[in-house]
């Protein structure tokens, strides 16, 4: 099974639909069973198409090129706030397997659609190979946020997860797996499982350089985007993609992609 997580920072990229065609030739070339994105945005006032998907919906652009390439995905998506007061900014799970069930809930104390750090989590439970896998896209916030403590956010997280069920979560966890002591060991000390330190291989690590959007004084690579699993699992590969290496740039975030093995029951 191959994943891939990725912050799309989306229309508010330079070219950002020349970037929108890199992100399907990579989907196309590696063939993704599940693919979770976050900052997918639409513009607030462009026409609806169903449900409340509009006509510039990032993921569902990325859905139609994909089906004009024979490659059939489906999607769940959902918005959480209004991101630089113009677009519905939100996350998505894209997927070539059947979705058997599907929800968004907050995690954040605000659920205002007008302020910013309103935090959703779109969840689907998946059909991949006749296992059934429970993904969520996650884009939470900050350790030190007095407003929207990154703790109380993920305990609304895991609270959520039944312990039965395989869950994966990826997303940009808004908290550096290299710096100690803040929310990615509150992550691990809960029980969850860091497929980065469960690979076989590892080809890059840091998924975001410098200054973005969230964390305009960094000065240093940031490992923010994570795969996590509430079960040890085979693990053959996680590789930092979109990087200008292994596919152009084409967000502020550079994404992750991860091959497991599920021929074997998870432990």
């Amino acid at each position: 099974m191959r994943l891939l997580t990725l912050n799309c920072h989306s229309w508010q990229e330079e070219q950002q639909l020349d970037k929108l065609n890199q992100i399907v030739t990579q989907i196309i070339q590696q063939d993704y069973d599940v693919i979770a994105l976050q900052e997918v945005s639409q513009l607030m006032d462009t026409p609806i198409l169903y449900d409340n998907v509009r006509e510039d919906n990032f993921v569902y652009l990325i859905q139609q090129a994909l089906l004009e390439h024979g490659m059939n995905y489906s999607f769940v998506w959902d918005f959480s706030h209004i991101g630089y007061d113009a677009y519905e900014e939100g996350l998505a799970i894209l997927t070539k397997h059947p979705i058997l069930k599907s929800d968004t809930y907050y995690i954040s104390r605000s659920q205002d659609t007008m302020d910013w750090k309103s935090r959703k989590i779109v969840r689907a439970t998946i059909d991949v190979a006749g296992t059934q896998i429970t993904f969520n896209s996650c884009h939470l916030g900050w350790w030190e946020d007095a407003d929207e403590p990154f703790s109380e956010q993920f305990n609304h997280l895991i609270a959520r997860m039944d312990p039965l069920e395989w869950t994966l979560f990826l997303g940009d966890f808004n908290n550096d797996a290299l710096e100690r002591g803040t929310g990615y060991d509150y992550m691990m000390q809960r029980g969850l499982h860091d497929v980065f330190l469960l690979a076989q291989e590892t080809v890059g690590v840091e998924t975001v350089e410098g200054k973005i959007d969230g964390w305009e004084e960094n000065q240093k690579g940031l490992r923010i985007d994570l795969v996590l699993s509430n079960r040890k699992i085979d693990v053959d590969r996680v590789g930092v993609v979109f990087d200008g290496v292994f596919a152009p740039v084409v967000s502020d975030h550079f994404g992750v992609e991860v091959d497991i093995s599920i021929q074997k029951e998870p432990i």
